[in-house]
Protein backbone atom coordinates (compact mmCIF):
# COMPACT_ATOMS: atom_id res chain seq x y z
CA UNK A 1 0.00 0.00 0.00
CA UNK A 2 1.07 3.34 -0.80
CA UNK A 3 2.46 5.97 1.67
CA UNK A 4 -0.14 7.75 0.76
CA UNK A 5 -3.33 5.83 2.10
CA UNK A 6 -1.25 4.42 4.61
CA UNK A 7 -1.29 8.33 6.36
CA UNK A 8 -5.42 8.79 5.18
CA UNK A 9 -5.97 5.48 7.00
CA UNK A 10 -4.14 6.52 10.53
CA UNK A 11 -5.93 9.95 9.86
CA UNK A 12 -9.15 8.40 9.95
CA UNK A 13 -8.25 5.98 12.92
CA UNK A 14 -7.88 8.91 14.86
CA UNK A 15 -11.16 10.43 13.60
CA UNK A 16 -12.55 7.16 14.47
CA UNK A 17 -11.40 7.01 17.84
CA UNK A 18 -12.49 10.62 18.42
CA UNK A 19 -15.97 9.83 17.28
CA UNK A 20 -16.38 6.75 19.92
CA UNK A 21 -15.16 9.19 22.64
CA UNK A 22 -11.80 7.97 23.14
CA UNK A 23 -9.44 9.37 25.16
CA UNK A 24 -8.27 12.42 23.17
CA UNK A 25 -4.63 11.62 23.61
CA UNK A 26 -5.04 8.28 21.73
CA UNK A 27 -6.76 9.94 18.97
CA UNK A 28 -4.08 12.85 18.15
CA UNK A 29 -1.38 10.32 18.40
CA UNK A 30 -2.66 8.97 15.27
CA UNK A 31 -3.47 11.89 13.85
CA UNK A 32 0.07 13.07 14.66
CA UNK A 33 1.74 9.75 13.18
CA UNK A 34 -0.16 10.77 9.94
CA UNK A 35 1.10 13.77 9.65
CA UNK A 36 5.02 12.14 11.00
CA UNK A 37 4.42 9.52 8.52
CA UNK A 38 4.05 12.10 5.60
CA UNK A 39 7.63 13.29 5.78
CA UNK A 40 8.95 10.17 6.72
CA UNK A 41 11.75 9.74 3.08
CA UNK A 42 12.81 6.39 3.95
CA UNK A 43 11.19 3.12 2.50
CA UNK A 44 8.23 1.66 4.80
CA UNK A 45 9.10 -1.57 3.21
CA UNK A 46 12.70 -1.96 4.92
CA UNK A 47 11.07 0.06 7.82
CA UNK A 48 8.84 -2.68 8.65
CA UNK A 49 11.06 -5.36 7.39
CA UNK A 50 13.62 -4.31 9.47
CA UNK A 51 11.71 -3.67 12.45
CA UNK A 52 12.42 0.57 12.38
CA UNK A 53 9.33 1.97 12.48
CA UNK A 54 9.34 2.39 16.50
CA UNK A 55 12.47 4.47 16.14
CA UNK A 56 10.52 7.43 14.16
CA UNK A 57 9.63 9.91 16.72
CA UNK A 58 5.91 10.12 17.38
CA UNK A 59 5.07 5.98 15.90
CA UNK A 60 4.28 4.20 18.88
CA UNK A 61 3.19 0.79 19.32
CA UNK A 62 0.05 1.02 18.12
CA UNK A 63 0.05 2.94 14.97
CA UNK A 64 3.25 0.98 14.49
CA UNK A 65 1.35 -2.04 14.32
CA UNK A 66 -1.63 -1.03 12.07
CA UNK A 67 1.19 0.81 9.65
CA UNK A 68 2.92 -2.60 9.27
CA UNK A 69 0.21 -4.32 8.67
CA UNK A 70 -0.94 -1.95 6.22
CA UNK A 71 2.23 -2.46 4.37
CA UNK A 72 2.76 -5.71 4.59
CA UNK A 73 -0.92 -7.33 3.54
CA UNK A 74 -2.83 -3.97 2.70
CA UNK A 75 -5.46 -3.94 5.68
CA UNK A 76 -5.67 -3.79 9.29
CA UNK A 77 -8.26 -5.56 10.96
CA UNK A 78 -8.02 -2.69 14.20
CA UNK A 79 -8.77 -0.10 11.26
CA UNK A 80 -11.35 -2.38 9.69
CA UNK A 81 -13.11 -3.27 13.29
CA UNK A 82 -13.49 0.29 14.30
CA UNK A 83 -14.93 1.12 11.00
CA UNK A 84 -18.17 -1.09 12.30
CA UNK A 85 -18.75 0.95 15.03
CA UNK A 86 -20.32 3.78 12.24
CA UNK A 87 -21.92 4.02 9.19
CA UNK A 88 -19.96 4.93 6.05
CA UNK A 89 -21.97 7.73 5.80
CA UNK A 90 -20.59 9.62 9.09
CA UNK A 91 -17.56 11.04 7.23
CA UNK A 92 -19.59 12.72 4.77
CA UNK A 93 -21.22 14.05 7.52
CA UNK A 94 -17.96 15.78 8.72
CA UNK A 95 -17.49 17.37 6.05
CA UNK A 96 -19.70 19.52 6.55
CA UNK A 97 -18.51 23.03 8.23
CA UNK A 98 -18.46 22.82 11.82
CA UNK A 99 -19.51 19.48 12.45
CA UNK A 100 -16.25 18.26 14.01
CA UNK A 101 -16.02 14.58 15.58
CA UNK A 102 -17.72 15.87 18.84
CA UNK A 103 -20.66 16.96 17.27
CA UNK A 104 -21.33 14.09 14.65
CA UNK A 105 -20.67 11.81 17.04
CA UNK A 106 -23.57 13.67 19.47
CA UNK A 107 -26.05 13.83 16.64
CA UNK A 108 -25.60 10.07 15.69
CA UNK A 109 -25.85 8.99 19.30
CA UNK A 110 -29.00 11.64 19.94
CA UNK A 111 -30.91 11.42 16.44
CA UNK A 112 -29.43 8.58 14.71
CA UNK A 113 -28.00 11.04 11.53
CA UNK A 114 -25.59 9.32 9.62
CA UNK A 115 -25.84 10.93 6.44
CA UNK A 116 -25.55 14.72 4.84
CA UNK A 117 -29.49 13.98 4.17
CA UNK A 118 -30.50 13.14 7.67
CA UNK A 119 -28.77 16.07 8.76
CA UNK A 120 -30.17 17.97 6.57
CA UNK A 121 -33.60 16.98 7.52
CA UNK A 122 -32.93 17.41 11.54
CA UNK A 123 -31.86 20.58 10.52
CA UNK A 124 -34.56 21.82 8.96
CA UNK A 125 -37.01 20.76 11.29
CA UNK A 126 -35.39 22.56 14.07
CA UNK A 127 -34.08 19.45 15.97
CA UNK A 128 -30.65 20.38 16.08
CA UNK A 129 -30.91 23.97 17.89
CA UNK A 130 -32.43 21.60 20.72
CA UNK A 131 -29.00 19.50 21.06
CA UNK A 132 -26.02 20.38 23.84
CA UNK A 133 -23.79 22.81 21.92
CA UNK A 134 -26.39 23.63 19.32
CA UNK A 135 -28.00 26.60 18.48
CA UNK A 136 -30.35 28.75 15.99
CA UNK A 137 -27.41 30.20 14.50
CA UNK A 138 -25.59 26.74 14.13
CA UNK A 139 -28.34 24.87 12.22
CA UNK A 140 -28.35 27.94 10.00
CA UNK A 141 -25.23 27.37 9.39
CA UNK A 142 -24.80 23.93 9.01
CA UNK A 143 -27.66 24.37 6.03
CA UNK A 144 -24.89 26.75 4.22
CA UNK A 145 -22.25 24.16 4.94
CA UNK A 146 -24.34 21.45 3.32
CA UNK A 147 -24.80 23.30 0.20
CA UNK A 148 -21.55 24.16 0.13
CA UNK A 149 -20.32 20.48 0.06
CA UNK A 150 -22.95 19.84 -2.48
CA UNK A 151 -22.23 22.64 -5.05
CA UNK A 152 -18.51 21.22 -4.59
CA UNK A 153 -19.62 17.75 -4.48
CA UNK A 154 -18.64 16.34 -8.31
CA UNK A 155 -14.98 18.37 -7.90
CA UNK A 156 -11.42 17.64 -6.29
CA UNK A 157 -8.54 19.42 -5.18
CA UNK A 158 -5.75 19.70 -8.72
CA UNK A 159 -2.93 17.43 -6.67
CA UNK A 160 -5.79 14.45 -6.58
CA UNK A 161 -6.28 14.88 -10.26
CA UNK A 162 -3.07 15.31 -11.07
CA UNK A 163 -2.08 12.09 -9.57
CA UNK A 164 -4.75 10.10 -10.98
CA UNK A 165 -4.31 11.18 -14.19
CA UNK A 166 -0.78 10.57 -14.26
CA UNK A 167 -0.77 7.17 -13.44
CA UNK A 168 -3.33 6.49 -16.20
CA UNK A 169 -1.15 8.32 -18.70
CA UNK A 170 2.06 6.33 -17.64
CA UNK A 171 -0.10 3.50 -17.90
CA UNK A 172 -1.09 4.13 -21.57
CA UNK A 173 2.65 5.34 -22.65
CA UNK A 174 3.52 1.71 -22.68
CA UNK A 175 1.75 0.98 -25.50
CA UNK A 176 3.92 1.58 -28.51
CA UNK A 177 1.04 2.44 -30.98
CA UNK A 178 0.72 5.78 -29.05
CA UNK A 179 2.40 8.81 -31.31
CA UNK A 180 1.23 11.14 -28.80
CA UNK A 181 -0.66 12.00 -25.41
CA UNK A 182 -1.79 14.83 -23.34
CA UNK A 183 -3.75 15.64 -20.47
CA UNK A 184 -6.30 18.23 -21.32
CA UNK A 185 -9.19 20.08 -19.87
CA UNK A 186 -9.18 22.04 -16.42
CA UNK A 187 -6.21 19.97 -15.25
CA UNK A 188 -4.09 20.80 -18.17
CA UNK A 189 -5.18 24.68 -17.51
CA UNK A 190 -4.32 24.36 -14.04
CA UNK A 191 -7.67 25.20 -12.42
CA UNK A 192 -8.10 25.42 -8.68
CA UNK A 193 -10.55 22.57 -8.48
CA UNK A 194 -10.64 19.68 -11.34
CA UNK A 195 -14.18 18.56 -12.40
CA UNK A 196 -12.95 15.13 -14.09
CA UNK A 197 -10.09 13.84 -15.99
CA UNK A 198 -9.47 14.21 -19.93
CA UNK A 199 -7.07 12.39 -22.12
CA UNK A 200 -6.40 12.96 -25.45
CA UNK A 201 -4.18 10.53 -27.70
CA UNK A 202 -3.31 9.77 -31.18
CA UNK A 203 -2.70 6.37 -33.14
CA UNK A 204 -3.67 4.41 -36.01
CA UNK A 205 -7.55 2.93 -35.91
CA UNK A 206 -5.57 -0.75 -35.62
CA UNK A 207 -4.46 -0.03 -32.31
CA UNK A 208 -7.43 1.49 -30.65
CA UNK A 209 -9.47 -1.26 -29.42
CA UNK A 210 -5.88 -2.55 -27.36
CA UNK A 211 -5.08 1.16 -26.39
CA UNK A 212 -8.72 1.49 -24.81
CA UNK A 213 -8.52 -2.20 -23.44
CA UNK A 214 -5.38 -0.91 -21.13
CA UNK A 215 -7.68 2.30 -20.07
CA UNK A 216 -10.97 0.61 -19.12
CA UNK A 217 -8.93 -2.20 -16.88
CA UNK A 218 -6.35 0.00 -15.21
CA UNK A 219 -6.28 -0.98 -11.44
CA UNK A 220 -7.20 2.45 -10.60
CA UNK A 221 -10.87 1.97 -12.51
CA UNK A 222 -13.86 1.40 -10.41
CA UNK A 223 -15.85 0.99 -12.93
CA UNK A 224 -16.61 1.88 -16.78
CA UNK A 225 -19.74 4.21 -17.87
CA UNK A 226 -18.90 4.12 -21.34
CA UNK A 227 -16.85 2.14 -24.05
CA UNK A 228 -16.46 2.80 -27.28
CA UNK A 229 -13.96 2.81 -30.52
CA UNK A 230 -12.38 6.52 -30.10
CA UNK A 231 -14.16 7.01 -26.49
CA UNK A 232 -14.31 5.66 -23.23
CA UNK A 233 -15.46 7.01 -19.61
CA UNK A 234 -14.80 5.61 -16.10
CA UNK A 235 -15.09 6.18 -12.74
CA UNK A 236 -11.55 6.09 -10.79
CA UNK A 237 -11.02 4.71 -7.48
CA UNK A 238 -10.74 8.28 -6.19
CA UNK A 239 -13.88 9.40 -7.38
CA UNK A 240 -12.87 11.59 -10.35
CA UNK A 241 -14.29 10.91 -13.95
CA UNK A 242 -11.89 10.04 -16.29
CA UNK A 243 -12.37 10.36 -20.27
CA UNK A 244 -10.10 8.72 -22.77
CA UNK A 245 -10.31 10.21 -26.53
CA UNK A 246 -7.81 8.41 -29.50
CA UNK A 247 -7.98 10.29 -32.80
CA UNK A 248 -5.89 9.95 -35.87
CA UNK A 249 -2.54 11.61 -35.60
CA UNK A 250 -3.66 14.28 -38.15
CA UNK A 251 -6.75 16.11 -35.67
CA UNK A 252 -4.12 15.52 -32.60
CA UNK A 253 -3.57 19.19 -32.72
CA UNK A 254 -7.26 20.02 -33.11
CA UNK A 255 -8.52 17.55 -30.19
CA UNK A 256 -6.38 18.45 -27.66
CA UNK A 257 -7.37 22.07 -28.31
CA UNK A 258 -10.65 21.67 -28.45
CA UNK A 259 -10.91 19.41 -25.11
CA UNK A 260 -8.61 21.47 -22.88
CA UNK A 261 -11.25 24.75 -23.46
CA UNK A 262 -12.23 26.89 -21.90
CA UNK A 263 -15.33 26.94 -23.47
CA UNK A 264 -15.83 30.32 -23.85
CA UNK A 265 -12.11 30.45 -25.40
CA UNK A 266 -12.96 27.90 -27.75
CA UNK A 267 -15.76 30.17 -28.86
CA UNK A 268 -14.02 32.86 -29.58
CA UNK A 269 -11.44 30.63 -31.69
CA UNK A 270 -13.85 29.19 -33.67
CA UNK A 271 -15.44 32.54 -34.53
CA UNK A 272 -12.38 33.55 -35.60
CA UNK A 273 -12.15 30.75 -37.86
CA UNK A 274 -15.01 31.80 -39.29
CA UNK A 275 -14.29 35.11 -40.75
CA UNK A 276 -11.97 33.17 -42.45
CA UNK A 277 -14.57 30.74 -44.11
CA UNK A 278 -13.30 27.78 -42.00
CA UNK A 279 -15.46 25.91 -39.30
CA UNK A 280 -13.32 24.45 -36.39
CA UNK A 281 -13.92 21.92 -34.58
CA UNK A 282 -11.94 18.70 -32.47
CA UNK A 283 -11.11 17.40 -36.03
CA UNK A 284 -9.88 20.08 -38.03
CA UNK A 285 -10.84 23.28 -40.07
CA UNK A 286 -12.73 22.98 -43.33
CA UNK A 287 -14.89 25.28 -45.75
CA UNK A 288 -18.48 26.37 -44.30
CA UNK A 289 -19.48 26.51 -47.82
CA UNK A 290 -17.42 24.03 -49.72
CA UNK A 291 -16.16 25.78 -52.95
CA UNK A 292 -16.42 28.93 -51.30
CA UNK A 293 -12.95 30.54 -50.00
CA UNK A 294 -12.93 34.00 -48.35
CA UNK A 295 -9.06 32.36 -47.56
CA UNK A 296 -7.25 29.02 -47.73
CA UNK A 297 -7.21 26.32 -45.36
CA UNK A 298 -4.12 25.95 -43.85
CA UNK A 299 -2.05 23.06 -45.42
CA UNK A 300 -0.27 21.38 -42.38
CA UNK A 301 -1.32 21.55 -38.82
CA UNK A 302 0.83 19.94 -36.83
CA UNK A 303 0.82 21.47 -33.30
CA UNK A 304 -1.68 23.82 -31.70
CA UNK A 305 0.70 26.54 -32.19
CA UNK A 306 -0.26 26.42 -36.04
CA UNK A 307 -4.15 26.72 -35.08
CA UNK A 308 -3.49 29.92 -33.39
CA UNK A 309 -0.85 30.91 -36.24
CA UNK A 310 -4.09 29.95 -38.95
CA UNK A 311 -6.15 32.48 -37.36
CA UNK A 312 -4.27 34.86 -36.73
CA UNK A 313 -3.10 34.52 -32.95
CA UNK A 314 0.47 34.36 -30.90
CA UNK A 315 -0.07 30.64 -29.13
CA UNK A 316 -2.16 30.89 -26.11
CA UNK A 317 -0.98 29.19 -23.15
CA UNK A 318 -3.32 26.68 -21.57
CA UNK A 319 -3.64 28.38 -18.10
CA UNK A 320 -4.60 31.61 -19.72
CA UNK A 321 -7.36 29.83 -22.07
CA UNK A 322 -10.32 31.56 -20.03
CA UNK A 323 -11.45 34.22 -22.28
CA UNK A 324 -10.32 37.03 -19.83
CA UNK A 325 -8.50 39.09 -22.73
CA UNK A 326 -5.77 36.70 -23.74
CA UNK A 327 -7.72 36.75 -27.05
CA UNK A 328 -7.22 40.23 -26.90
CA UNK A 329 -3.34 40.60 -26.24
CA UNK A 330 -2.29 37.56 -28.79
CA UNK A 331 -3.89 39.70 -31.50
CA UNK A 332 -1.51 42.15 -30.81
CA UNK A 333 1.70 40.15 -29.73
CA UNK A 334 1.05 41.36 -26.16
CA UNK A 335 0.97 38.33 -24.20
CA UNK A 336 2.82 37.87 -21.42
CA UNK A 337 5.80 35.40 -21.54
CA UNK A 338 4.50 33.28 -18.16
CA UNK A 339 7.04 32.33 -15.19
CA UNK A 340 7.93 28.49 -15.05
CA UNK A 341 8.67 26.44 -12.52
CA UNK A 342 12.40 26.34 -14.00
CA UNK A 343 12.20 30.14 -12.71
CA UNK A 344 12.01 29.01 -9.18
CA UNK A 345 15.05 29.36 -7.00
CA UNK A 346 13.87 28.95 -3.58
CA UNK A 347 10.94 29.74 -1.68
CA UNK A 348 9.47 31.31 1.64
CA UNK A 349 6.72 30.31 4.38
CA UNK A 350 7.90 26.75 5.39
CA UNK A 351 7.59 24.57 8.62
CA UNK A 352 10.19 22.95 10.57
CA UNK A 353 9.58 20.62 14.07
CA UNK A 354 10.42 23.90 15.83
CA UNK A 355 6.67 24.32 15.38
CA UNK A 356 4.02 22.01 13.72
CA UNK A 357 6.09 20.85 11.11
CA UNK A 358 7.50 17.27 10.66
CA UNK A 359 11.29 17.92 9.37
CA UNK A 360 14.00 19.60 10.89
CA UNK A 361 15.97 22.97 9.57
CA UNK A 362 18.78 20.34 8.15
CA UNK A 363 16.29 18.32 6.45
CA UNK A 364 14.36 21.13 5.06
CA UNK A 365 17.23 22.65 3.26
CA UNK A 366 18.38 19.38 2.31
CA UNK A 367 15.23 18.90 0.26
CA UNK A 368 15.71 22.41 -0.90
CA UNK A 369 18.92 21.89 -2.61
CA UNK A 370 18.05 18.69 -3.79
CA UNK A 371 15.49 20.60 -5.76
CA UNK A 372 18.36 22.55 -7.29
CA UNK A 373 17.18 25.55 -4.91
CA UNK A 374 19.43 28.77 -3.58
CA UNK A 375 17.67 29.24 -0.29
CA UNK A 376 14.73 28.42 1.87
CA UNK A 377 12.41 30.77 3.74
CA UNK A 378 11.83 29.13 7.32
CA UNK A 379 8.31 30.43 8.85
CA UNK A 380 7.21 28.75 12.14
CA UNK A 381 4.38 29.84 13.46
CA UNK A 382 4.09 33.04 16.71
CA UNK A 383 3.55 31.73 19.82
CA UNK A 384 -0.50 32.10 19.83
CA UNK A 385 -0.69 29.35 17.54
CA UNK A 386 -0.67 26.97 20.36
CA UNK A 387 -2.52 24.42 18.42
CA UNK A 388 0.71 24.16 15.97
CA UNK A 389 3.08 24.72 18.89
CA UNK A 390 4.33 28.55 18.02
CA UNK A 391 7.86 29.43 19.00
CA UNK A 392 8.50 31.91 21.91
CA UNK A 393 10.59 34.68 21.78
CA UNK A 394 13.23 32.18 23.65
CA UNK A 395 12.45 29.59 20.90
CA UNK A 396 13.00 32.08 18.09
CA UNK A 397 16.45 32.67 19.20
CA UNK A 398 17.14 29.32 19.76
CA UNK A 399 16.00 28.86 16.28
CA UNK A 400 17.77 31.45 14.85
CA UNK A 401 21.49 30.59 16.07
CA UNK A 402 20.81 26.69 14.50
CA UNK A 403 19.92 28.76 11.17
CA UNK A 404 22.63 30.44 11.55
CA UNK A 405 25.25 28.09 12.44
CA UNK A 406 23.67 25.91 9.32
CA UNK A 407 24.31 28.63 7.04
CA UNK A 408 28.34 28.57 8.19
CA UNK A 409 28.15 25.50 6.76
CA UNK A 410 26.23 25.97 3.50
CA UNK A 411 27.57 26.90 -0.04
CA UNK A 412 25.40 28.09 -2.44
CA UNK A 413 23.34 28.12 -0.47
CA UNK A 414 21.03 29.80 2.56
CA UNK A 415 18.18 29.58 4.83
CA UNK A 416 16.15 32.78 5.88
CA UNK A 417 15.06 33.41 9.03
CA UNK A 418 10.94 34.06 8.67
CA UNK A 419 8.18 34.06 11.08
CA UNK A 420 4.67 33.35 10.66
CA UNK A 421 3.22 35.65 12.87
CA UNK A 422 -0.22 35.46 13.64
CA UNK A 423 -2.65 38.49 12.55
CA UNK A 424 -4.48 39.43 15.92
CA UNK A 425 -8.46 40.15 15.81
CA UNK A 426 -7.47 43.71 17.02
CA UNK A 427 -4.79 43.95 13.89
CA UNK A 428 -1.54 43.59 15.98
CA UNK A 429 0.74 41.00 15.70
CA UNK A 430 1.66 38.44 17.83
CA UNK A 431 5.19 39.55 18.23
CA UNK A 432 6.49 42.31 19.67
CA UNK A 433 8.31 44.64 16.66
CA UNK A 434 11.52 44.35 18.10
CA UNK A 435 11.26 40.13 18.01
CA UNK A 436 9.86 40.96 14.13
CA UNK A 437 12.84 43.32 13.56
CA UNK A 438 15.16 39.87 14.37
CA UNK A 439 13.84 37.78 11.48
CA UNK A 440 15.42 38.46 7.50
CA UNK A 441 11.33 38.71 6.68
CA UNK A 442 7.65 38.26 8.18
CA UNK A 443 4.91 36.37 6.49
CA UNK A 444 1.68 38.00 8.31
CA UNK A 445 -1.53 35.40 8.44
CA UNK A 446 -5.03 35.59 10.16
CA UNK A 447 -5.90 31.92 11.64
CA UNK A 448 -8.26 32.87 13.87
CA UNK A 449 -11.84 34.91 14.13
CA UNK A 450 -13.07 34.30 10.75
CA UNK A 451 -16.59 35.56 11.60
CA UNK A 452 -15.99 39.22 11.78
CA UNK A 453 -17.61 41.51 9.28
CA UNK A 454 -15.90 42.13 5.83
CA UNK A 455 -15.10 45.73 6.98
CA UNK A 456 -13.55 44.57 10.28
CA UNK A 457 -11.83 42.16 8.51
CA UNK A 458 -10.37 44.25 6.06
CA UNK A 459 -9.24 47.20 8.71
CA UNK A 460 -7.93 44.04 10.66
CA UNK A 461 -5.29 43.33 7.97
CA UNK A 462 -4.93 46.69 6.45
CA UNK A 463 -3.59 47.17 10.38
CA UNK A 464 -0.88 44.41 9.65
CA UNK A 465 -0.06 45.65 6.80
CA UNK A 466 0.89 48.50 7.68
CA UNK A 467 3.50 47.99 10.66
CA UNK A 468 7.16 48.60 8.76
CA UNK A 469 8.15 44.48 9.82
CA UNK A 470 5.47 42.73 7.69
CA UNK A 471 6.97 41.82 4.19
CA UNK A 472 4.25 39.99 2.91
CA UNK A 473 0.91 38.54 3.85
CA UNK A 474 -0.19 35.24 3.84
CA UNK A 475 -2.99 33.21 2.26
CA UNK A 476 -5.26 36.15 2.20
CA UNK A 477 -8.44 34.73 1.69
CA UNK A 478 -8.15 31.49 4.57
CA UNK A 479 -10.17 29.37 1.80
CA UNK A 480 -9.84 26.05 2.01
CA UNK A 481 -10.67 24.96 -1.12
CA UNK A 482 -14.12 22.24 -1.11
CA UNK A 483 -14.31 22.97 2.36
CA UNK A 484 -14.28 26.63 3.73
CA UNK A 485 -14.95 29.56 2.14
CA UNK A 486 -12.80 32.44 2.30
CA UNK A 487 -13.74 34.90 5.38
CA UNK A 488 -15.28 38.15 4.15
CA UNK A 489 -12.72 40.27 2.81
CA UNK A 490 -12.12 43.28 0.67
CA UNK A 491 -9.56 41.92 -1.51
CA UNK A 492 -9.44 44.87 -3.92
CA UNK A 493 -9.09 47.31 -1.17
CA UNK A 494 -5.75 45.36 0.82
CA UNK A 495 -4.40 44.53 -2.59
CA UNK A 496 -3.87 48.56 -3.36
CA UNK A 497 -2.78 49.20 0.04
CA UNK A 498 0.01 46.13 -0.74
CA UNK A 499 0.85 47.92 -3.47
CA UNK A 500 1.41 51.72 -2.24
CA UNK A 501 3.31 50.04 0.75
CA UNK A 502 5.14 48.24 -0.97
CA UNK A 503 4.80 44.86 0.04
CA UNK A 504 4.09 41.16 -1.10
CA UNK A 505 1.40 39.03 -1.53
CA UNK A 506 2.17 34.92 -1.39
CA UNK A 507 0.03 32.82 -3.72
CA UNK A 508 -0.17 29.83 -1.06
CA UNK A 509 0.46 26.99 -3.07
CA UNK A 510 -0.63 24.31 -0.88
CA UNK A 511 -3.62 22.37 -3.23
CA UNK A 512 -5.87 23.17 -0.43
CA UNK A 513 -5.78 26.92 -0.29
CA UNK A 514 -4.01 27.93 -3.63
CA UNK A 515 -4.95 31.24 -2.16
CA UNK A 516 -4.47 33.85 -3.82
CA UNK A 517 -6.90 33.17 -6.50
CA UNK A 518 -5.59 33.27 -9.86
CA UNK A 519 -8.07 36.46 -10.79
CA UNK A 520 -7.16 38.03 -8.31
CA UNK A 521 -3.09 37.34 -9.16
CA UNK A 522 -3.77 39.12 -12.34
CA UNK A 523 -5.41 42.22 -10.66
CA UNK A 524 -2.34 42.24 -7.84
CA UNK A 525 0.12 42.04 -10.88
CA UNK A 526 -1.22 44.74 -12.59
CA UNK A 527 -0.65 47.23 -9.35
CA UNK A 528 2.59 46.38 -9.32
CA UNK A 529 2.36 43.82 -6.53
CA UNK A 530 5.11 41.71 -5.89
CA UNK A 531 4.10 37.53 -5.80
CA UNK A 532 5.99 34.92 -4.03
CA UNK A 533 4.71 31.68 -4.54
CA UNK A 534 4.70 29.53 -0.96
CA UNK A 535 4.02 25.96 -0.15
CA UNK A 536 3.42 26.15 3.28
CA UNK A 537 4.92 23.10 3.67
CA UNK A 538 4.87 21.44 7.04
CA UNK A 539 7.21 18.11 5.43
CA UNK A 540 10.40 17.82 3.03
CA UNK A 541 7.66 16.41 0.30
CA UNK A 542 5.55 19.60 0.45
CA UNK A 543 8.06 21.87 -1.25
CA UNK A 544 7.20 20.59 -4.70
CA UNK A 545 3.56 22.19 -3.76
CA UNK A 546 5.36 25.20 -5.65
CA UNK A 547 4.82 23.96 -9.06
CA UNK A 548 0.75 24.25 -7.86
CA UNK A 549 1.19 27.75 -7.28
CA UNK A 550 3.55 28.42 -10.02
CA UNK A 551 0.35 27.24 -12.53
CA UNK A 552 -2.08 30.05 -10.31
CA UNK A 553 0.59 32.45 -10.78
CA UNK A 554 0.46 31.46 -14.88
CA UNK A 555 -3.29 31.88 -14.66
CA UNK A 556 -2.86 35.07 -12.88
CA UNK A 557 -0.65 36.00 -16.13
CA UNK A 558 2.55 36.45 -14.03
CA UNK A 559 5.84 36.29 -15.85
CA UNK A 560 9.43 35.28 -14.04
CA UNK A 561 9.82 39.57 -12.90
CA UNK A 562 6.49 39.38 -10.97
CA UNK A 563 7.65 36.32 -8.40
CA UNK A 564 10.13 36.86 -5.70
CA UNK A 565 11.17 33.72 -6.09
CA UNK A 566 12.71 33.63 -9.56
CA UNK A 567 15.21 36.29 -8.02
CA UNK A 568 18.98 34.61 -6.75
CA UNK A 569 19.82 34.41 -3.44
CA UNK A 570 22.06 37.65 -3.45
CA UNK A 571 19.34 39.80 -4.84
CA UNK A 572 16.59 38.38 -1.98
CA UNK A 573 19.25 39.14 0.55
CA UNK A 574 19.45 42.90 -0.74
CA UNK A 575 15.34 42.58 -1.37
CA UNK A 576 14.77 41.80 2.16
CA UNK A 577 17.59 44.02 3.98
CA UNK A 578 16.36 47.31 1.81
Amino acid sequence: MEKAKITEILDEVGTLLELKGENPFKSRAFHNAARILAGVTEDLNELVKNGELRSIKGIGESTAKIISDLVTTGSSSDHESLKKYFPAGIFDVMKIQGMGPKKVSLVYKKLKIASIDDLEKAARAGKLEKLEGFGKKTEENILLGIAQVRTHASKFHIHIAEKAAQAILESLSTHKGIIRSEIAGSLRRKKETIGDIDIVVSAKSKDAQSIMKIFTTHPNVERITGEGETKSSVVLNSGINCDLRIVEEKAFPFALNYFTGSKDHNVRIRSLARENGWSLNEYGFSLIEPGKKIKPLPKSIKSEEDIYKAVGLQYVEPELREDLGEIEASATGKLPTLVTWNDIRGTFHCHTNYSDGHNTLTEMAAAAQKLGWEYLGIADHSKVAAYANGLTEDRVKKQHKEIETLNETFKGFKLFKGTEVDILPSGELDFSDKVLASFDYVVASVHSSFKMSEADMTKRIMKALKNKYVTMLGHLTGRLLLERESYPLNQTEIINAASDLGKIIEINAHPMRLDLDWRMVKYARQKGVLIAINPDSHVTSGLTDVKYGVGIARKGWCEKRDILNTKSVKQVDLYLKK
